[in-house]
């Protein structure tokens, strides 16, 4: 006769609020315990850890934490996390718009996320800071690059996997010339087309692009467009395509070289956790023949380096 295994019933988070508390307590916070807490918990759990702690205690358990964490980095990587999704990216654009000049980042964020979760992000940014998301683009921003974030941002597009392949093709068409065909760049046309069209039919227009004009339409908006621009209706096209692969590269790009620019490094790890980062990391073996893990670990140190590495899970 098998027996029957019943898997552990995980803490509450009462119980992870008075494990949390008791890890600040006496002298130095206990770290590890926090990490080994936090970075096991999902949004809603985080949401109700933190909730918990404030009926308890009365305190934010955000402030407390900053108090207690030692490390620069470790700080702005568990602040973030204990965000929800839509939040986070509402720190992190405001940031990035505001005190960093972290242009590429805010940017990153943008052309990279859905349509539904941009409307749920434009909401929260508005609640949360008092203004408008699109009014501090218009501020920070500049040129075609303003026009495709504004556009990309506001403009409501299909999120299903339907695609209208004689539109598509029509389309690819339409940017052949609005572009590589001609003498200069028709810029409104590709950004109409870009902020208008769903992934799917962004991914088979670039899939048209190919076959009709023997290279990528990465390659195109490359040859066409410079700077921020550029990089926007790259970011665009790379996620539509395959976002595991454009992380992967983004990961790999901030950790190459000399030194690693760990802004880059907490955003992507901390905004994708949740969402695809198996897929990333299955693109990063691929592509650098070396798990991200290992990436990581070599290029981190300490409770930084723990925290992040809790996050990415299993080292495969």
């Amino acid at each position: 006769m098998s027996t029957l295994i019943v898997p552990p019933i995980p803490p509450s988070p009462r119980d992870d609020a008075m494990q949390l508390y008791r890890a600040f307590k006496g002298f130095g916070c206990d770290t590890s315990a926090v990490i080994n807490i936090l970075a096991h918990r999902d949004a809603t759990q985080r949401a109700y850890i933190q909730q918990e702690y404030r009926t308890i205690y009365s305190e934010e358990l955000s402030k407390r934490l900053e108090k207690e964490l030692r490390g620069k980095l470790e700080v702005t990587a568990v602040l973030l996390w204990m965000h929800d999704p839509a939040g986070r990216d509402a720190t992190i654009v405001r940031k990035c718009l505001t005190v960093d000049a972290n242009i590429q980042g805010a940017t990153e964020v943008i052309c990279s996320r859905t349509p539904s979760q941009l409307q749920h992000l434009r909401q929260i940014y508005h609640s949360k800071f008092g203004t408008y998301m699109e009014h501090d683009i218009e501020a920070t921003t500049f040129g075609d690059h303003k026009k495709i974030l504004l556009a990309f941002l506001t403009t409501p597009r299909h999120e299903g996997y339907e695609v209208n392949r004689e539109i598509a093709q029509q389309d690819a068409k339409f940017l052949y010339k609005a572009g590589e065909k001609k003498l200069g760049t028709d810029e409104k046309a590709f950004i109409r087309i870009f902020s208008e069209r769903s992934a799917a039919h962004l991914a088979a227009i670039s899939s048209y692009y190919h076959d009709m004009y023997g290279h990528s339409l990465e390659k195109a908006v490359k040859n066409e467009t410079s700077g921020h621009f550029a990089y926007a209706l790259l970011t665009i096209v790379r996620c539509a395509e395959h976002p595991g692969k454009y992380f992967a590269k983004v990961l790999h790009k901030a950790m190459k070289g000399l030194g690693t620019n760990d802004a880059t490094l907490i955003r992507v790890i901390v905004t994708r956790t949740e969402i695809d980062m198996q897929y990333i990391k299955a693109e990063y073996l691929k592509k650098y023949r070396k798990t991200l893990n290992d990436a990581v670990h070599s290029e981190t140190s300490g409770h930084y380096r723990d925290f992040l590495l809790q996050l990415l899970g299993p080292n495969v």
